[in-house]
């Protein structure tokens, strides 16, 4: 098996160590007198990759941190292809951790781990409006137009009448009622004594 994955366009350069851990959860559903339970498949996680490699001599040890940085910094959804991954749908991958270690017992070696998490493109985007019948639209439309052409037929016979506020009229007439409104709580106060 070769151990030199792609991660987008960068080839990981002297990987020593390539591990995968895929899970999937179930749910467990116990059943009241019953030995053993039953499982829900919940469907799997995301994969998880682990890369390990060591790179020799300055100039290179130089390489691989400024092109590992800019891809962890740039924390966007990147390719992975690997011998390790065959059989999976693993397409895309997150950068989700980077640890880079040197040591003074060999000060022209950096070692590396990559914790790689896998990450699937989104959906491509839906018309949010494309089951809807258009028509209904054209058919309101063309109720509004009908709507308007009649008011304006109406204003074409003759004028039309001021649509406003009705209460008007009316408050001449609650004025004059108002004294004999007044009157009323006398009145009951009468028929109290009367009844009492």
């Amino acid at each position: 098996m070769s151990l030199t994955p792609m991660l987008a366009d960068w080839e990981l350069p002297r990987v020593t160590r390539l591990e995968t851990l895929e899970t999937r959860d179930f749910l467990e559903l116990p059943v009241p007198g019953r030995a053993g339970s039953l499982f829900q498949d919940l469907d799997r996680r995301p994969a998880r990759i682990v890369i390990e490699g060591s790179v020799f001599g300055s100039e290179a040890g130089l390489e691989l941190l400024n092109a590992v940085r800019e891809k962890y910094l740039a924390g966007a959804p990147m390719t992975f292809v690997s011998d390790i991954a065959t059989g999976t749908d693993i397409q895309y991958v997150l950068l989700q951790q980077l640890h880079v270690q040197a040591e003074a017992s060999a000060p022209d070696q950096i070692d590396y781990t990559l914790w790689l998490t896998e990450s699937p493109p989104p959906p491509p985007p839906t018309d949010v409006l494309g089951g809807i019948d258009t028509g209904l639209l054209d058919d309101a439309a063309g109720l509004l137009d009908q709507a308007m052409g009649a008011i304006d037929a109406l204003e074409a016979l003759g004028s039309l009448p001021a649509i406003s506020d009705p209460t008007g009229p009316l408050a001449g007439i609650l004025g004059d009622t108002a004294p004999a409104i007044g009157q009323l709580g006398s009145i009951g106060a009468g028929l109290r004594g009367l009844l009492e």
